[in-house]
Parts: structure tokens; C-alpha cells; sequence
């Protein structure tokens, strides 16, 4: 892909106004068509891209610009079709490890899907997430292995299988034949940005049966919905599908299921809970309760409580185009976890070192870029010589560029993915 850019600057300025345009219209829909040049469109359907809201906006956003709603219909059906394979597979995976006796629990979009949150063709599934126990661990991967998978790296929070039979599809936003990973999970946690924030019991069914089993509770979706997106905003990866899932579900939340946060990570208070509800309050203004609000503002840090205040999903997503030097170091709780987080950004730790690898390895945004193969003095040293642009949101801005130019006499073909 080397479709030529504008300006960074211009790509900076015009993903963050795009971004933000999105997520208030996706919160709000109802506005005119924008009067937006080319150029902006397709910087608007880049951040749609990204931030998984394509298919979405494709329902519910009533902008009527064509080559825009060619697009999103496009992104819409490709989500609709994928979706009957996850499902296909959800079905093969309940068979076999209910014939083992295995529980599973399927995590985030898979169980908002089941609830009924979402319609096919609405939400995108980048890959299914499981949860098991850990002693069911090693058979419940020779069963995936079983149905067609092999082990493609491990991460200190997942494994990630692939399908044997994988063929990737470069180009913007989601494709019906992508292939479709599996993360399994032992825990539910996340490091904020060096301790780590564990909800596994509260996630975990308490009378689990063999096969798929479903969150034992709304609150208890909530708590890792909320726990993933305090992980993204901590590594400035958040995105706008993450809000809105976290939008749908507080309307169906009675105050018993908000006590669950409460009840997570063995009782310690959920603080890191404020700043993605700050986030969706933003936007989706009354979707959170106020007295929940104000009921976690005792428990945050006072530094991350006031900068959550401010930030828009701009400051904490792939749409902020430089890199930051120490992402999430407001996130620590002490000033040696602060140090910490600086001494790993400069002297990253072997398991980093290792995931750095995996994802050059097996990440097509990734593939051929002189910036991610580069030594780690290397990297610094650039940062501190000029702005570095994100690898992901390049991507996407030029697999945009590359979409529109090659459509605009074809503007119902059908879109591929970056997966």
C-alpha cells in the first residue's frame, strides 16, 4: 500500500475532527450531511474504519454523501456475513467442549451479540475471546486445534489461535472473509499501566456448565467492558465501538448490577473504572448515572480523575496520529509505579521485547515498515528528534485514500479489510 498522503498535519487535523464529528453523530445521530471535500471523507471513513463504527454509522447515520454511503452499507454487509461464520463456529466450539465437559465463557461482542445489544451486520467481531479455567486450558486448545486452529503466539494475557488456512485481506475496514482468530483467556485483567487489575471471579460463572456459559451478570459484562476499555484508554488504543457497547448496556443496568464493580478485583475499589465513564459520559451524556459517577470519584487517583475530565476519544485512540513517549504513565498509582513505567519504556522487559515481535510477526499494518524493525535506541532517539506518526492509523488513512481513489467509478464494490 503506497498511496500518497497529504501533509501529516492536515492528516492530524483532519482525523481529529472527523473523530470527534463521528462519535458525537453515532451518540446524537440525527444532523445534515457535512460539507466535507474529498480529502475529509476519506479521513472520516479511515477513523470509522478504526474505530470499528463503519457498519453503525452504515444504520443509524443519516448522511447522505454517496461514495460515504456506498462505504458504510459495504462495511455493513461484510459485517452481516462474517457474523454467520463467527456464530457457525461459536456452535462447533459449544459441541466440543460441552462432549469434554469443558466450560467456556465467551467474552465482550460475543456475549453483547447474545443479549441482544446488537443486530448482525451492526457490530464487528475482530476475533472470538473465550474465557476458561485454567486447568481446562491445554485440552480446551487441543480442541481448537481440532476444529481447524493452530497456535499463533502467547501474550502474558491470551493465547491467540489462527485457522491453519489463513489469507489475509489488506485494504480498509472489516471483509466477510477475514480469517477469524480465537484469544483464550485464563484471566480477565489488565496492567494499569504496571499493576494488575484482576476481575477473573467476577467474570466467571459461579455454577459453570460444559460448553458456552454467559456472564453471570449485566454488571458483571459491565465490569470487564469497562476493564478492557481502561486498558485502552491506559495504552491510548480506545475506540468508539467500545463506547457505545459500554452506552447500550448501562441502559439496561439496575443499581444491584452497578454494585458489582464494587464487588470486583476481591473488593478493592474500581477506580480504574471513572475514566472510561467519564469518557462515555462525554458523548453519550445520559447514559451513566450520576450517583455512579460520583461514587467512583472518591476511589481515582486525583491526577487521572482530572485529565479523564478533559480528554475526548481523540487524546486516547489511534486517532491521535504521533505516538506518545510514555502512554498511561498518569494511570500509575505511586510515584515508583510512575518510575517504573519510565525505566520500561526506556529498558523494556523481555516479555515486551517478545509481544513487540509476535505483533511485527503476525500484524499486517505492520508488515514492511522500517519504523517497527528498528532498534529500541533507535526509536527513542527519533521521538526525541521529531513527531513519530502511528503505524495502525496510517494505515488505515492510506487504505482509505487507496479505497476511495480505486472506487470512485465503482462505488458499491465491496471493501477489504485490514482484518
Amino acid at each position: 500500500m503506497h498511496t500518497s498522503l497529504p501533509p501529516l498535519k492536515i492528516v492530524r487535523d483532519g482525523l481529529h475532527r472527523a473523530t470527534e464529528a463521528l462519535a458525537r453523530e453515532l451518540a446524537r445521530p440525527g444532523s445534515t450531511t457535512p460539507e466535507w471535500s474529498d480529502m475529509e471523507w476519506q479521513l472520516a471513513a479511515a477513523a470509522a474504519a478504526a474505530h470499528g463504527v463503519a457498519p453503525l454509522l452504515s444504520r443509524y447515520l443519516p448522511w447522505q454523501e454517496p461514495a460515504w454511503r456506498a462505504f458504510v452499507r459495504s462495511q455493513s454487509e461484510h459485517v452481516e456475513l462474517r457474523h454467520r461464520r463467527i456464530i457457525e463456529l461459536l456452535a462447533s466450539i459449544d459441541a466440543s467442549t460441552r462432549a469434554a465437559g469443558i466450560a467456556v465463557i465467551p467474552l465482550k461482542g460475543c456475549a453483547l451479540h447474545a443479549i441482544g445489544l446488537y443486530a448482525p451486520g451492526e457490530r464487528p467481531m475482530a476475533d472470538i475471546d473465550l474465557l476458561v479455567h485454567e486447568e481446562d486450558l491445554e485440552q480446551t486448545g487441543a480442541l481448537l486445534c481440532a476444529l481447524g486452529y493452530v497456535q499463533s503466539f502467547t501474550q502474558w494475557k491470551h493465547q491467540v489461535f489462527k485457522p491453519t488456512a489463513s489469507t489475509f485481506f489488506a485494504g480498509l475496514g472489516e471483509h466477510r472473509d477475514t480469517p477469524i482468530n480465537i484469544e483464550l483467556h485464563t484471566r480477565i485483567q489488565e496492567r494499569l499501566p504496571i499493576a494488575v487489575v484482576d476481575i477473573t471471579e467476577q467474570v466467571y460463572p459461579g455454577t459453570p456448565t460444559p460448553g458456552l456459559n454467559a456472564y453471570p451478570s449485566s454488571g458483571a459484562l459491565m465490569a470487564h467492558l469497562l476493564l478492557h476499555a481502561a486498558g485502552n484508554i491506559c495504552g491510548h488504543s480506545m475506540r468508539l465501538l467500545h463506547l457505545n457497547d459500554i452506552s447500550l448496556l448501562a441502559t439496561r443496568m439496575t443499581p444491584r448490577d452497578w454494585n458489582v464493580l464494587w464487588e470486583a478485583n476481591s473488593g478493592k475499589p474500581p477506580w480504574w473504572a471513572l475514566p472510561p465513564l467519564y469518557m462515555v459520559s462525554r458523548y453519550y451524556t445520559h447514559a451513566v448515572p450520576r450517583s455512579v459517577l460520583a461514587r467512583l470519584q472518591r476511589d481515582c487517583p486525583t491526577l487521572l480523575q482530572t485529565l479523564s475530565r478533559r480528554r475526548t476519544l481523540t487524546h486516547v485512540s489511534c486517532s491521535a496520529l504521533w505516538l506518545n513517549a510514555l502512554p498511561g504513565i498518569e494511570w500509575s498509582r505511586s510515584p515508583s509505579e510512575a518510575i517504573r513505567c519510565i525505566i520500561q519504556r526506556f529498558r523494556p522487559t523481555a516479555e515486551s521485547v517478545k509481544e513487540r515481535a509476535d505483533m511485527v510477526r503476525t500484524q499486517l499494518w505492520l508488515q514492511g515498515q522500517n519504523w517497527v524493525t528498528a532498534s529500541h535506541a533507535r526509536r527513542i532517539l527519533t521521538r526525541l528528534i521529531r513527531p513519530v506518526p502511528r503505524m495502525d492509523t496510517l494505515y488505515a488513512v492510506r487504505a482509505a485514500f487507496e479505497h476511495f481513489g480505486n472506487n470512485r467509478s465503482s462505488p458499491d464494490a465491496s471493501t477489504p479489510s485490514a482484518g
